[in-house]
Formats: C-alpha cells, sequence, structure tokens
C-alpha cells in the first residue's frame, strides 16, 4: 500500500475509533458521495429530546508535514474541497477534520497489553458559510488548535445537531 493510502486509512481507523467509544454509527462513504467531497457520516439514534437524528458529514485529511503553530493547524486545503464544505445550503452539519501523524510510519501506532495508543491527534473545524476565495488551487484553514476531535468532542456536536443548534 503507499504512503498516502495509508495515511487515508489511518485516518479512518483514528475516527472510527473515536465515534465507536462515543456510541455513534460510523460509515465510510460510497465512491459518488466521496466524489462529492463526504468521506465519513457519523449518525446518531433519535431520542425524545432530539428534533431528528443526528447526523454528520466529515471529509477528512490526513498529514504527517508540520503544519501546527502555537495557536493553529494550519492545512492547505484544495479549493474544491474547501467550496464544498463552506456551502450554508445543506441539510446535514459538515466538518473538516485533519488527523496529524508522525513523519516516522513506525510511530504511529504503539501498543501493550493495557492500553492501544494511535498518534497524534485530529483537529476540526466547520467552513459553513466561510467567504469565495480568489484562490486558484488551495485555502488555507487554520484550526484552532483547541478544537481537537474527541470522545467528548463529537458528544457535544452531536447533542448540538440533534437539538437543531448550529456547530
Amino acid at each position: 500500500m503507499d504512503l498516502n493510502t495509508q495515511k487515508e486509512e489511518f485516518s479512518y481507523a483514528y475516527l472510527y475509533a473515536v465515534t465507536s467509544a462515543a456510541g455513534y454509527s460510523f460509515q465510510k462513504s460510497s465512491r459518488p458521495t466521496d466524489v462529492g467531497g463526504i468521506d465519513i457520516i457519523i449518525s446518531g439514534i433519535e431520542t425524545q429530546y432530539s428534533l431528528y437524528p443526528p447526523r454528520l458529514e466529515i471529509q477528512v485529511k490526513s498529514t504527517s508535514t508540520d503544519v501546527v503553530s502555537e495557536e493553529f493547524v494550519r492545512y492547505p486545503l484544495k479549493l474544491k474541497n474547501y467550496n464544498e464544505l463552506r456551502k450554508s445550503k445543506i441539510l446535514t452539519p459538515r466538518l473538516l477534520i485533519v488527523v496529524l501523524l508522525p513523519e516516522n510510519l513506525n510511530s504511529w501506532v504503539q501498543q501493550s497489553e493495557t492500553e492501544l495508543c494511535l498518534r497524534h491527534c485530529a483537529y476540526w473545524m466547520s467552513l459553513k458559510g466561510m467567504p469565495e476565495t480568489p484562490n486558484k488551487v488551495n485555502v488555507t484553514i487554520s484550526i484552532p488548535r483547541q478544537q481537537i476531535f474527541t470522545v467528548d468532542t463529537l458528544k457535544t456536536l452531536m447533542q448540538r445537531i440533534a437539538t437543531g443548534g448550529a456547530l
């Protein structure tokens, strides 16, 4: 498997682990959906407090390039992906999730009898309503470093979606 495919598959595994631990359903998108910019769909179940079962569409990217500054993760997103994620008139909320990986492939996973550690982490951001750009190829997205995609974060996001809140 080539390195880019390995990065992609590791990103799916990371998100699958977080989604499972949070108690939601994880679905890799079909090819037509993927072409439309959606890699993963996360779904919840309907509760008595929800307007509808929460659902979240994810575009996932991964990189081992040093994109971290003191306050932000700066990721160069292709213009096509930026335009798909910034749409305002969508029924299902969409997020960009960037999974950071160590440079050394052997450092991606550490395991023992008591734990499985996936290194490093993922950051999330909603681009809904972002402005058009004159850029022709990429748009650098600055994701605040406190927006780590964790089990608790996913639960909070899905709860907001279930009650009709904004992300």
